[in-house]
């Protein structure tokens, strides 16, 4: 017996709300397990908030609350905005409960027991005025990889790359701001190194998206290392046989997806192990950020716990907000409910925009213009006017569906349109469908036009009642086809066509069944234009949010003009790049600066092409110390203003070499 199709989104961490970047994974998540149901698919939804680790005990001391207070309070607005979105789970647990606390416990004892941890004694930051370790977040420091500011557990602003404790040099106690000191601290390590001659064949075989696979081949070629699976905190799963450690976050919020499965099976009366146990069909749908952690770390503890490891892997693209990297403590942010549903905006218009803006492993750029458009020129002037032009017609005519046969030529349109959505949906392109259906409703509203029933209509009824059925059979079609995306609008458009039953229970095959001759009630409008003035109101509040954050971050202490004189600054001119193998971020520059060439590694891959950099003039900061950045050495930094890097350059031609004054 197959097991079922079994499908996780990543959990939403319950220190902060709901904001646009997470609906990247649900919505799609969402549409996909509506549409496999559809189909004939036995599926499980599964998901659960994230609720341990050191940011979220961090944001609860902030807050004069326990960390499970805190994350009870954000689990509820997580689980409540995901269903005003749509998104409906079979299951929504928390990792803080009782049975993930158990199923962790008996993976990390699996784990010892087969020989894949071992402990070790380890350098850890130790803030002597909080008096305490400072795991993760509550560490800041340097990356020792590229030289670059990092958080205790990763390298945020620079390369990339995973840290693990005692790594970060120069720490700094994220709450009190003292300089921290290294102590010695006993933890425990999972063998990783061990699972390379796994995860690569593994990963060569694994569904999903190229970019997760892609992604962490690179990590996995480059260099394995063992991963400590424990922190000094509090609060989280007690490490087994240890009060004072508990398992690493990472350990126990994968772990969650296998305890939800457990809760689910409990209350259903199902067998979770038919998901986890053996060959499975266990999908997750993950953002980008964390698929170091999904397609390296994941597999490898389910592996060696001996359990089965996931079926597929499928990453969302990063999120922008107005061009600008999506960040919180710039503005550059949505916010579900307050920027959006509280606003009265239906959660359908956005589900089409995150599914229909750019392929799913792509970057997506979110504007209130383009969503605006989007909306306006595809559901609304698309969509919505065939729906209506075509059900008003058939209303005042002929009181309804007319009989007749359907033209075995629209059967056919309507079976290709059907092959493709079914092919984009099952390799996660979600673009691919949207386009596909929106394609069908844009030949309706041209066959519409083409055969003019309100013109046939006063000489030949039969023919006008002909077009006119066939126009509702791609109308039922594209509402059986539209609601993994649309749910809400497609049940309306459901009654509209005169059915009382609920849309979703129907399969997708269902497109081609003829539609019945029927009355139908007086159509209305089926989408709301998006108005300019409500869409001018609501970037404004965009653009206020930024301003307020930039206003806030500008605060720069003062230097002294003997402080800056310490700075040499020379024009340089590029004489070759390269990018750096492995990095997405990095090049690899040689720059004259007068007398003497200078390899400068500075982050603008995504930006600029090596080619487009030869022979330009650059400006260059050249009394800085040597640091090493993602293994190479850099003797300098290239000037560029803003999120584009926009090369700071000389008005007029001047020598390499010329001082800045």
């Amino acid at each position: 017996m197959m097991p079922p199709l079994l499908v996780t989104c990543g959990l939403p961490y319950t220190n902060g709300p709901c904001h646009l970047g997470h609906l990247r994974t649900y919505v799609p998540a969402d549409a996909f397990v509506r549409y496999m149901r559809r189909t004939g698919e036995e599926v499980v939804f599964v998901c659960g908030s994230d609720n341990h680790g050191t940011p979220i005990v961090v944001s609860a001391e902030q807050a004069g609350v326990s960390p499970r207070k805190l994350s009870e309070q954000y689990h509820e607005h997580f689980n409540a905005t995901f269903k005003r979105m749509g998104v409906h789970f079979d299951h929504f647990g928390m990792t803080d409960d009782p049975t993930n606390h158990r199923r962790t416990t008996a993976i990390v004892k699996s784990l010892i027991n087969n020989n894949y941890v071992y402990k070790q004694v380890v350098h850890q930051a130790y803030c002597t005025k909080c008096k305490r370790f400072l795991p993760d977040r509550y560490v800041e420091g340097i990356c020792p990889h590229c030289g670059t500011p990092a958080r205790g557990d990763e390298c945020d602003q620079g390369c990339g790359k995973h840290l693990e404790p005692g790594e970060i040099r120069e720490p700094v106690c994220k709450v009190c701001g003292t300089k921290a000191e290294f102590r010695d601290q006993e933890h425990y390590f999972f063998k990783l190194s061990r699972f390379k001659d796994f995860l690569l064949p593994y990963l060569d075989q694994v569904k999903g998206t190229t970019n997760a696979k892609n992604y962490a081949i690179g990590w996995i070629k480059e260099e394995l290392h063992d991963w400590c699976i424990t922190r000094t905190l509090d609060w989280g799963v007690k490490f087994p046989g240890r009060d004072d450690l508990v398992v690493y976050v990472w350990v126990d919020a994968p772990v969650g997806y296998i305890a939800f499965t457990e809760e689910w099976a409990k209350k259903t009366g199902k067998d979770w192990k038919r998901s986890w146990c053996g060959e499975n069909r266990v999908t997750h749908f993950i953002g980008g950020d964390i698929i170091y952690h999904h397609c390296i770390f994941w597999p490898a503890l389910l592996k060696g716990a001996g359990y089965g490891v996931p079926y597929a892997i499928v990453a969302s693209g990063m999120v922008k907000v107005d061009d600008h990297k999506f960040s919180k403590s710039r503005g550059y942010v949505v916010w579900t409910n307050e920027d959006y549903l509280d606003k009265g905006l239906p959660a359908d218009y956005l589900r089409y925009y995150l599914l229909s803006y750019t392929n799913h492993t792509k970057e997506l750029n979110f504007s209130w213009k383009v969503f605006s458009e989007r909306i306006n020129n595809e559901v609304v002037n698309i969509f919505g006017n065939f729906v209506y032009r075509t059900l008003f017609f058939a209303h005042k005519e002929f009181g309804g569906i007319p009989d007749g046969p359907v033209d075995p030529a629209i059967i056919a349109e309507i079976e290709e349109c059907t092959k493709t959505v079914d092919n984009f949906m099952k390799e996660y392109e979600f673009k691919g469908a949207a386009d596909a259906v929106m394609s069908l409703a844009a030949f309706g509203n041209a066959y519409m036009q083409n055969n003019a029933a309100w013109k046939i209509v006063k000489t030949d009824r039969a023919a006008a009642a002909t077009v006119i059925k066939n126009c509702v059979q791609l109308i039922k079609a594209i509402a059986l086809l539209i609601e993994p995306m649309m749910p809400e609008k497609a049940q309306e458009c459901w009654v509209m066509l005169g059915y009382t039953d609920t849309i979703a229970t129907h399969q997708i095959s269902d497109a081609i069944q003829e539609v019945r001759a029927t009355n139908i009630p007086v159509p209305k409008p089926l989408f709301a234009k998006m108005d300019e003035n409500k869409i001018a109101e609501l970037d404004a509040l965009l653009q206020k949010r930024v301003a307020e954050a930039n206003r806030k971050m500008e605060k720069i202490p003062t230097v002294s003009f003997e402080e800056f004189q310490k700075l040499e600054i020379r024009t340089g001119r590029v004489l070759a790049a390269e990018q750096v193998p492995k990095s997405n971020k990095l090049l690899r520059l040689q720059v004259d600066i007068g007398g003497e060439t200078r390899q400068i590694v500075a982050g603008m891959q995504q930006i600029y092409k090596p080619e487009e950099l030869v022979g330009k003039d650059v400006v260059v900061v050249t009394n800085l110390a040597p640091s090493r950045i993602f293994g190479i050495e850099s003797n300098g930094m290239i000037l560029a203003a803003g999120e584009q890097a926009s090369l700071l350059v000389p008005l007029k031609p001047v020598e390499p070499g010329t001082k800045i004054r």
